[in-house]
């Protein structure tokens, strides 16, 4: 998206103007935020400012501006007098948002099967291949990791920024979730056997099986977060 000065007649920034540097908050806020959507502070956990501070070497003050931005996000729940924790939606909103993500990914998936071009399928099966053998070798935090690139590649592949921005953000909501449950029993494996129904349709150019493997691959990721976390779903398959 471009952005335009607030200058009546700008027509935009100087050529050989800086970028803005990111505050201390802001960065701290990022830091923060790649905890959490790569699943090393879990859902519920709570972010105590004097431990943020130590840790990352600042005062409290930008700690409390970083947990006020990241709270706009929605990643993380600031509550009056008990502090903040990182975001654990009830169940009924949790499934809520596993059903949208579910319908953005499928509709990337559905126009990948007719958008994608041969490099980016090769790519995609490339990246397929490649989390095979992290889910052998049981390596989770790789896997988490491919795990997003896998995704963005559909995002990208469907050939609409638009939708790519809607499942992107939609997909940070729901990140520290999708991380947590890749480490429940056997999930890898499964993970992965559910990836390969999506490639295999994509490649096909059958995009409503596309569609119709990414609606299973969420719905089986919604119920094993919920094992996990004690409290099946309110909206399974």
């Amino acid at each position: 998206m471009d952005e335009r000065p607030d200058s009546p007649g700008a027509t935009g920034p100087a050529p050989d103007a800086p970028a803005r540097r990111p505050t201390r908050a802001e960065t701290l806020a990022e830091a923060i935020a790649s905890a959490i959507t790569e699943g090393r502070l879990a859902p519920g956990m709570a972010l105590e400012e004097e431990r943020l501070a130590a840790l990352h070497g600042v005062s409290r003050t930008p700690v409390r501006e970083a947990l006020r931005l990241l709270a706009a996000t929605g990643l993380i729940e600031q509550r009056p007098r008990r502090g903040a924790v990182v975001a654990r939606p009830e169940p009924a909103r949790l499934a809520e948002m596993f059903q949208a993500m579910a319908e953005l990914e499928a509709v990337c998936a559905g126009l990948c099967a007719s958008a994608m071009g041969r490099a980016e399928k090769a790519a995609l099966y490339a990246r397929h291949a490649a989390m095979g053998r992290l889910a052998r070798d049981g390596a989770v935090d790789a896997y988490r990791d491919a795990n997003v690139g896998f995704h963005e590649l559909l995002y990208a592949g469907a050939g609409n920024r638009y939708l790519a921005e809607l499942a992107e953000t939609t997909r940070r909501r729901l990140a520290p979730f999708r991380a947590a449950q890749l480490g429940g029993p056997d999930r890898l494996a499964a993970s992965h056997a559910e990836h390969g129904a999506i490639v295999t349709a994509i490649l096909a150019g059958d995009a409503t099986a596309a569609a119709a493997a990414v609606r299973a691959h969420l719905a089986a990721t919604e119920g094993a977060w919920g094992l996990m976390a004690g409290q099946p779903p309110a909206r399974m398959g």
